[in-house]
């Protein structure tokens, strides 16, 4: 009977802590990233971003399918799947990390709150660590984040005679998902 009542009470408590966090979510967040150069514009968006954030912890993480970026030109875009991020072989982008501010962010209270992300990106089936800086607007108690940092290219083992000429050497990234 005693570990009934015991098994009981730490079901509770384990219910209790489930309910204390809130995980937001949102399979619309959009990622554009920019590697134009003097010579070329290399630009493109993804609106398909699935993304999941636990208020408490600020774990957080980006997931994407390489094959749904968009370019203005489709030979751009079948060379970008083909022949550089090889997405047959490398179908998704992924970023795993926390919002190592967390604690200071009020879900309940409408507002802006800088935020600063640290975490592993993987692109190309290369993880590199990362660290970035962003801005949480909560409004109605859902946050809504936007950021942009810079990647190298190379340092994800995608190669290319393009790149460092008509490809910049790095990459600017964009996110801005909004949350429900």
């Amino acid at each position: 009977m005693k570990k009934a009542i015991l098994s009981l009470i730490l079901f509770s408590g384990m219910c209790f802590q489930l309910h204390a966090q809130k995980i937001y979510s949102t399979k619309t967040g959009q990622i554009k990233f920019n590697a134009s150069s003097p010579l070329e514009k290399v630009a493109a968006v993804n609106d398909q971003v699935d993304s999941k954030m636990v208020d408490k912890t600020g774990q957080i993480v980006f997931s994407v399918l390489i094959k749904s970026f968009r370019f203005e030109n489709q030979l751009m875009e079948d060379h970008f799947n083909e022949n550089y991020m090889e997405s047959s072989k490398f179908p998704k982008a992924e970023f795993r990390g926390y919002i190592t501010n967390a604690s200071t962010l009020n879900f309940a209270k409408d507002g802006k709150y800088p935020v600063n992300f640290d975490g592993t990106l993987t692109i190309h089936g290369v993880q590199q660590k990362v660290t970035a800086s962003g801005i949480m607007a909560i409004e109605g108690a859902k946050p809504t984040i936007s950021g942009l940092f810079k990647v190298k290219i190379k340092d994800y083992g995608i190669t290319g005679s393009y790149i460092g000429n008509k490809i910049a050497d790095e990459a600017e990234i964009s996110v801005n998902c909004k949350y429900e």
